[in-house]
């Protein structure tokens, strides 16, 4: 990577500490972990009953060492995680002009922070990239890089500019996209109905800011750049795969090897695109179960 300031780590917990502990433990053996500033923040308890998990993560994340500085923002009341990511990623990324975003649940590669950073650099004055992923779906024959239109958010990274676009108000996603008949496409060609999650965000069933993140970029012909082989593994979903046989479509082997980033055409990849749709339509019943378990399929949950 040409010489450039890398981009703060921006953290999100909440309540639990042994899924915090295994994001911060991968995240420390990245090359780069040593000379980022990672920022945390705490969301505070919803309510007394899991005052003490968060107490608990609190007091573990004073100890993290290893980065070039650990900065905590303890919040004084419950934001929900939708808002605390919302509120957290629009001032970083306001303070700093780039940010990479992981949640408590997301164990690295040791070449994920090589590759955003990668990315952001070398793709920083090109308006028409949105995100960076560092997450791909368990798919084979994926090519280094691709563009897929939209955006991802199971460890990812943006621009000022590009978050910016954040739309809140789910409504208004909604409506563009039926207005410019848009909704098939966003859905994967009918592979999966985000569109669905949308609406039940309207009428309040989940507080995704994903989808709305998702809805937001797709809408500005945004893109987002991804890994052909993931970079990072969501563990968030272990209790989920107990009610689902044990077993999680989502599971990814990380990456051994340093994804290379080079400038690639700035076009959606039909093929991947296509690889996706597949995805989603041969794991269509998974998706629709673990969904409604866990309320929120893009943000692992509620609180």
């Amino acid at each position: 990577m040409a010489k450039s300031k890398l981009s703060p780590i921006v953290l999100f917990v909440y309540n639990r500490q042994d899924h915090t502990r295994k994001t911060i433990e991968a995240l420390k053996k990245n090359i780069y972990a040593d000379t980022s500033d990672l920022i945390i923040f705490s969301d505070a308890p919803k309510n007394e009953s899991v005052a003490e998990e968060v107490n608990e993560v609190r007091n573990y994340i004073k100890t993290i060492t290893g980065f070039k500085s650990v900065k905590i923002i303890e919040r004084k009341t419950n934001f929900g995680l939708a808002n605390s990511i919302i509120e957290g990623v629009t001032k970083i990324v306001n303070k700093y002009g780039k940010v990479i975003v992981l949640e408590d649940d997301l164990v690295t590669s040791k070449y994920f922070l090589q590759f955003m950073n990668d990315a952001l650099e070398l793709y920083k004055n090109e308006s028409k990239v949105a995100c960076i992923s560092g997450y791909v779906y368990p798919i084979n024959g994926l090519p280094e890089t691709f563009f897929i239109r939209g955006a991802d958010c199971w460890g990812w990274a943006t621009w000022k500019s590009a978050w910016n676009l954040f739309e809140k108000d789910g409504k208004k996603l909604l409506n563009e996209l039926e207005k410019t008949n848009m909704v098939n496409e966003f859905d994967f060609f009918g592979a999966y109905k985000f569109s669905e999650m949308l609406k039940d965000q309207i009428k309040g069933k989940n507080n995704s800011w994903a989808v709305r993140w998702y809805a937001s970029a797709f809408l500005k012909h945004k893109f987002t750049l991804y890994p052909g082989k993931s970079l990072v593994s969501n563990i968030g979903n272990d209790t989920i795969g107990t009610h689902s046989g044990k077993v999680n479509k989502y599971a990814v082997d990380l990456s051994d090897n340093r994804v290379l980033v080079n400038k690639i055409h700035l076009q959606e990849s039909s093929f991947s695109k296509k690889k996706f749709s597949a995805f989603f339509s041969h794991n269509s019943n998974y998706l629709s179960h673990l969904f409604y378990k866990a309320k929120d399929l893009f943000a692992g949950g509620l609180r």
